[in-house]
């Protein structure tokens, strides 16, 4: 739900970036926890600078302490987010979905995890046997997610050739590329 910044002056102070639809709303979720186990209460202090205390009431207190939390995950539990609407879901729910092709239902793997880089959200499919596919999740390649039902249906996309691209290959590496 969160990942704490860099630490915001001499007392403890850290910046959060916040995941929640209201950035403001973390805070009333109450207890957070880390990737650590570890369990935290945050309290808004500014526009995204936020006090942290830890389980034994004690707030992060210097700069120091505050600079050891960088890059530290905020999670809350599942039970405390609101339930999806009917054609919602969280894009951890995708995660373990049998994955089959649209049309002739031919089970391609299992979601393996889900990608988000900036640029779009990528799904990862992977099968027994078989190397892992990475495929972008837009309705064009997935344009059914069953949670419920345990499943999601993949058009595979076509393969696509850029032009002029095999030549600069091949002059690059001085070798003729595998056709």
């Amino acid at each position: 739900m969160g990942v704490v910044g860099r630490p915001h002056g001499v007392r403890g102070l850290v910046r959060v970036h916040s995941y929640a639809a209201v950035p403001a709303d973390l805070a009333a979720y109450g207890a957070l926890s880390d990737e650590r186990g570890e369990s935290w209460t945050l309290r808004w202090r500014g526009d995204g600078i936020a006090e942290l205390t830890g389980a034994n009431g004690t707030p992060v207190q210097s700069r120091e302490q505050a600079a050891a939390l960088t890059n530290r995950k905020l999670y809350v539990t599942r039970d405390s987010l609101p339930e999806p609407e009917e054609d919602e879901f969280y894009l951890a729910d995708l995660v373990g979905l049998q994955a089959v092709e649209s049309g002739s239902g031919k089970a391609l793997g299992r979601v393996l995890a889900v990608h988000d880089y900036g640029a779009g959200v990528s799904l990862e499919i992977g099968a027994e046997g078989r190397g892992t596919l990475l495929l972008p999740f837009t309705r064009a390649c997935v344009p059914e997610v069953a949670v419920a039902a345990g499943r999601l249906s993949i058009i595979l996309p076509d393969e696509v050739e850029v032009p002029g691209l095999e030549e600069e290959l091949d002059g690059a590496s001085g070798e003729k590329a595998a056709s």
